[in-house]
């Protein structure tokens, strides 16, 4: 459907800004989602919470990787143990070494030690699987963001679209009464009219140009609140914007009416299975750990001009037989996690429903309303036509043209109205169904 031109609001907003030597800023809906998505706070956390996940999956994936450690040190000591500990690893000892002063000996030791899990109940593979599903969760969040964000720079738009039009209409209602007010002095004048008549074409006349007032500083704040959704941190420039913006067009009903493609929905699935896998690692703690071990390590040292190497390598196994009930309660925390994210589940599924109804009976309403006030901007305006020959002839008081140029004002307004809201509730029920803004 065509939109709505503004190119009085736009020859206004050039007058506007003209003396002050600003440079107008041409946005179209396009531009300002793709800026929207790069600057606004919103979606750079999205992306931040998605490298934590990145992040804690990485940790959870070295669980199963062989850990290698590389260490060393110089130390020197006439203790007995250390010292004598020092000549055996150096391979210096002899009969005639005193055990209980061994003098001073230093040691040069520098070890590498490779370990590797062989099992530990499934809990690393538990935990990979949870960190896997907490990524995938912070992806389909970022994905919901990016929606709610783009419906909110769509909503943004036509708010200014709005308030321009509105300024347009106040104008065009401010004209109407001037030439009323200028037919009724005349007719004043010429004694063919009551002063009272001609005050309160008068009064009108002000109360319209008092709304015309409100209306461009109501458009220039939803300026600001347009930036503001971009992420813009300052905005020296007036925002202008095209005439027919031809993704308003691309802006299309949807087919069907399912949010089973809702990024929230595939967002709650995956903690879902991230609280599965807790739940299988919490029960891990109950099984035996299996690790296997190697190292080399090689000694100098100067004081007995020796020096050796050598190696260790085994196996290493723990079974758990008693810890006071804590490996029970974190199973029980975990099964507890895990209904809870299962119910969280199903009240997202409710409110789903609920709110995709209510999107689809917004945007049904909103085109109702829009075809009704396009009829009644036309009647409106024969009406109009016709109100003020007949007062410009005598044949019509003063109060019955307050009345026809006020309704012919509020029908357009009321168009208006509604031409915006078709197109901000086909943007709510696009998002509400997790479709993205254009097919």
């Amino acid at each position: 459907m065509p939109f709505l031109r503004v190119p009085a609001a736009l020859a206004l907003a050039a007058t506007l800004f003209a003396p002050l030597g600003l440079r107008a800023e041409n946005w179209t809906l396009d531009r300002a989602l793709a800026v929207a998505r790069e600057n606004n706070p919103d979606a750079r956390l999205a992306r931040l919470r998605i490298e934590g996940a990145q992040a804690l999956e990485q940790q959870a994936r070295a669980a199963g990787l062989p850990q290698l450690a590389l260490q060393g040190g110089y130390s020197a000591s006439n203790r007995a143990m250390p010292a004598f500990g020092s000549i055996l690893n150096q391979r210096a000892f002899t009969w005639t070494t005193d055990f209980n002063r061994p003098g001073t000996i230093d040691d040069l030791n520098a070890t590498g030690t490779v370990a590797y899990n062989l099992y530990n109940g499934g809990r690393s593979t538990a935990h990979r699987a949870a960190a896997q599903a907490g990524t995938q969760a912070a992806e389909h969040d970022a994905r919901a963001t990016q929606q709610q964000l783009e419906t909110a720079v769509v909503r943004a738009y036509l708010r200014i679209r709005e308030a321009r039009e509105a300024v347009t209409v106040l104008a065009s209602g401010v004209r109407s009464y001037a030439a009323a007010v200028a037919v009724a002095q005349a007719r004043f004048d010429a004694g063919q009219l009551l002063k009272a008549d001609l005050l309160d074409l008068e009064v009108q006349l002000a109360q319209t140009r008092e709304a015309h007032a409100t209306a461009r500083h109501q458009a220039q704040l939803a300026e600001r609140a347009f930036l503001f959704v971009l992420g813009r941190e300052k905005a020296a420039d007036p925002v202008e914007l095209p005439d027919d913006d031809p993704a308003l067009a691309r802006l299309v009903p949807p087919s069907a009416v399912d949010p089973a493609r809702r990024p929230e929905l595939a967002a709650v699935e995956a903690r879902v299975r991230a609280a599965e896998a807790m739940v299988r690692a919490a029960r891990g703690g109950r099984q035996p750990t299996v690790d296997a071990f190697a190292s080399y390590g090689y000694d100098h040292g100067w004081q007995l001009n020796a020096h050796a190497d050598g190696w260790v390598a085994g196996v290493a196994v723990a079974v758990p037989l008693f810890d006071g009930g804590q490996t029970s309660g974190k199973i029980r925390q975990a099964r507890a996690e895990l209904a809870q994210a299962q119910e969280q589940r199903r009240q997202l599924q409710l409110a789903l429903a609920l709110e995709v109804e209510q999107a689809r009976l917004a945007h049904a309403d909103a085109t109702e309303r829009l075809a009704v006030s396009a009829r009644t901007v036309a009647q409106a305006e024969e009406s109009a036509a016709l109100s003020r020959a007949r007062f410009e002839t005598g044949a019509l008081l003063a109060a019955d043209l307050i009345g026809v140029e006020t309704r012919l004002l509020e029908a357009r307004l009321r168009r208006t109205l509604a031409t915006i809201a078709e197109r901000a509730a086909l943007a709510d029920l696009r998002r509400a169904l997790g479709l993205p803004l254009f097919d």
